[in-house]
């Protein structure tokens, strides 16, 4: 375990300007540096570092951190051994601390399910090798399926017997302790006592990025309906399904190579590829996919390309999953096989050259084939075109890169023999109503009192998360700033000077508020700590926790920064927000009241229709007369026309 204060020296020593610029040239851009992406394919530059704030944002992925997070994304690198690669950069000794008790029992309670899993795959492989039953039953399957020894033992298939109590026998003879077993999964409690969960089954085991087991899927090899064709592991410590995509760990090194991903649906289509000479293949594993697994693909590469069957049941399933992916900012192609055939099944119909140039051959770009699919399922209706019409607005919408979006405007154009201007119009009218307010880090400002027609619509439950996210990302870039507040002493007026994020700090303390999202809570809960100690934390203290420090870049860059050398040659004067902190900080801690006190109010309000007892309804209409006030207060300063 590195000690705190080492990794504090790794932080102040390492320099985020040389570390980058070891990896991407790097140019002076007034107070920053910019350079091209290393994370998506781009000809201006969006990656800026700031030496200042010691933080990096690349705006054509959206990848934002500091110098460990930078090494952690684009080296492939653990956060451990990222801060090691530093180390030995600034020739900084690392003598790792003792474990604490009740570290070393997590790391060993955690070990002891990686090892039972580990336990359990040297028995499902022997199983399926060694005994009539796995050779007669699983062997005989997988040898029909195609697949070879090398192929096998590359994916460490096994065979977990139609027995109920296999498993378990077999660690009771090992001497092997059964509360991992039991705690992975492997062995279940029932009425009539424990039994093996993966019984009569062929055995997938589910590896990570490492190569070490947390997980099986298993296949039944039993033609019963009622029998879920496959099974896979319940979640545990090592094991979280939506972050895990299966054979990864086999295709990592020939997806970095060949720079693309091929995303399947189940075990045996990834096996079949490889099997075939496909390496890059992974698969979902059964379920939707998820962020995690997005994130998952994006350290290797930001080209997927999804392999369908010819079922459009599944194909409609998976858009939400492909739309995922553009909003992710990666390149999606799909491949679509031929009727009543899948990945698996096709990869042996054709040889290995035939089947990777069918792979090769047949990719389109997934906004050509939704809109081609979507199509075929209009039957000339004008109604059906429409909403065909507008569900491909939607997909392109959320590409982030403008280049992107505009080939697949023209393409969606020319396939609906449409114009192309009013798809463009369509698609900016999409991006404008998902756009959230721009944070105005150095931007020109206008008050809200300033704006002739301000209004609050009444009787609407108000999101809360864009004002909880300007809170935290004044606090976070202007925290140490002093404003002045007024302050009544013994009946008098004065004013004081105070730390910005202690006046935010009090403000939402004083009405007995929280954040909803977890991450801001916590960055609040460390501004407050830090007040209660007489500091006052800035952005260099959060940027160097690992959860938190590409938040922090998010929160405290703007894509639309004016150099200072810039302005000064063109001499333009703008008002910023750094100039108007106190009314910044003031104007932001209103609206989140100002929308809290309306949500309280709708809530006193369903209650009120909900409860029968006079006394009771009273109380609660007295409680809505004073939010109300309360409410028109609020909007009163912030110069806010209260609506229906």
């Amino acid at each position: 375990m590195i000690p705190q204060e080492t990794i504090a020296k790794i932080f102040d020593s390492a320099d985020i300007v040389e570390v980058i610029g070891d990896f991407i040239n790097l140019k002076k851009s007034g107070s920053n540096f910019k350079g091209l992406s290393p994370f998506a394919n781009e000809k201006t530059p969006s990656f800026m570092v700031s030496p200042g704030k010691r933080i990096f944002k690349d705006f054509s992925s959206g990848k934002g951190g500091n110098v460990v997070s930078f090494l952690m994304e684009h080296e492939h690198l653990s956060y451990p051994e990222a801060l090691r690669w530093l180390a030995n950069k600034y020739n900084i000794e690392i003598e790792e601390t003792q474990e604490t008790e009740e570290q070393i029992a997590a790391k060993h309670q955690k070990e002891g399910l990686y090892l039972a899993h580990q336990f359990a795959n040297e028995f499902f492989k022997k199983s399926l090798k060694e005994t009539n039953e796995g050779k007669s039953v699983g062997l005989s399957y997988l040898k029909k399926r195609g697949y070879n020894l090398k192929t096998i033992d590359e994916f460490e298939i096994g065979y977990s017997p139609d027995d109920y109590n296999a498993l378990e026998n077999e660690a009771k003879n090992s001497n092997y302790s059964l509360e991992p077993l039991k705690k992975s999964g492997l062995i279940k409690e029932g009425e009539k006592g424990t039994y093996d969960f993966f019984r009569g089954r062929i055995i997938f085991p589910i590896h990570n990025l490492t190569g070490r087991i947390i997980g099986f899927g298993g296949r039944t090899l039993r033609t019963d309906k009622k029998v879920a064709k496959y099974f896979n592991s319940p979640e545990s410590e090592i094991f979280n399904k939506s972050n895990v995509l299966y054979g990864l760990f086999q295709s990592k090194s020939e997806i970095i190579k060949s720079d693309s991903c091929l995303l399947v649906e189940g075990y045996t289509d990834v096996v079949s590829l490889h099997h075939n000479g496909v390496k890059n293949a992974v698969a979902s594993s059964g379920t939707s996919l998820t962020d995690g697994q997005i994130r998952l693909i994006k350290r290797f590469t930001n080209n997927v390309v999804i392999l369908y069957d010819s079922d459009p049941a599944g194909i409609n399933a998976s858009f939400r999953g492909v739309d995922m992916l553009l909003k992710a900012g990666l390149s999606v192609k799909v491949v679509l096989f031929p009727e009543d055939e899948d990945p698996d099944s096709y990869s042996h119909k054709l040889s290995n050259e035939d089947f990777r140039s069918y792979l090769n051959d047949q990719q389109i770009d997934f906004i050509s084939f939704k809109a081609n699919h979507l199509l075929e399922k209009t039957k000339n209706d004008p109604i059906n075109i429409s909403k065909t019409i507008n569900d491909i607005i939607t997909s392109i919408s959320i590409i982030p890169d403008a280049v992107s979006r505009s080939v697949y405007i023209k393409k969606t154009a020319q396939i609906f023999e449409m114009d192309e201007q009013l798809l463009i119009t369509e698609v900016q009218k999409k991006l404008r109503s998902k756009r959230e307010p721009q944070s105005p880090n150095s931007l020109p400002y206008v008050s809200p009192k300033n704006l002739p027609s301000k209004t609050f619509q009444k009787g609407v439950k108000h999101d809360l998360s864009n004002q909880e996210q300007d809170l935290i990302r004044l606090m976070l870039s202007y925290g140490a700033h002093s404003i002045k507040v007024e302050v009544l002493n013994e009946n008098e007026k004065s004013t004081v000077e105070y730390p910005l994020a202690q006046f935010i700090v009090e403000e939402i303390l004083s009405d007995k508020l929280s954040y909803k999202n977890e991450k801001y809570q916590l960055i609040f809960n460390e501004f407050l700590e830090g007040l209660e100690k007489g500091l006052v934390l800035n952005e260099q203290h959060f940027v160097q926790n690992p959860n938190l420090t590409s938040l922090v870049a998010d929160l405290t860059t703007s894509q639309n920064i004016l150099s200072e050398n810039w302005k000064n040659k063109h001499q333009i004067h703008t008002k910023i927000e750094s100039d108007r902190l106190k009314q910044a900080a003031e104007e932001s801690v209103f609206i989140f009241k100002l929308r809290v006190t309306e949500n309280l109010i709708l809530e006193k309000q369903q209650a009120l229709k909900e409860i029968d007892s006079n006394e009771s309804n009273e109380s609660i209409i007295k409680e809505i007369k004073e939010l109300i006030k309360v409410r028109n207060i609020f909007a009163n300063e912030l110069g806010i026309i209260v609506t229906q």
